[in-house]
């Protein structure tokens, strides 16, 4: 069973950092993509970087020039470097990866997602 482990989250004042990592074990594969979704009590969940194996990103509008994404394949992390944070970036922040395997008798290739427990941000003066 794959387990997701965040880490580095806390409290911090409005304009501070704080760098979340997830480590990946249980499985030895390069995860077709890694990120990081938040929830903030009373919304949506909703993703905020992504990356794939290759590299290429993505990012939420309203994290774009403040949060860096970044994965060591070899080692099976994804960190997510927060600048400039802001109040409205309190949530419980999850990591997300997924594969693509082959499952069952025929081997089908399926798509497989994990999930971290979060781990909490609080920006607060």
């Amino acid at each position: 069973q794959v387990q997701l482990v965040e880490s580095g989250g806390g409290s911090v004042q409005p304009g501070g950092s704080l760098r979340l990592s997830c480590a990946a074990s249980g499985r030895d594969v390069v995860f077709k993509h890694m990120g990081w979704y938040r929830q903030a009590p009373g919304k949506q969940r909703e993703l905020v970087a992504r990356i794939i194996s290759g590299g290429s990103t993505t990012y939420a509008d309203s994290v774009k020039g403040r949060f860096t994404i970044s994965r060591d394949n070899a080692k099976n992390t994804v960190n997510l470097q927060m600048n400039s944070l802001k109040a409205e970036d309190t949530a419980v922040y999850y990591c997300n990866a997924g594969e693509i395997r082959p499952t069952g008798r025929n081997m089908d290739l399926r798509e497989y997602n994990y999930w971290g427990q979060g781990t909490q941000v609080t920006v607060s003066s």
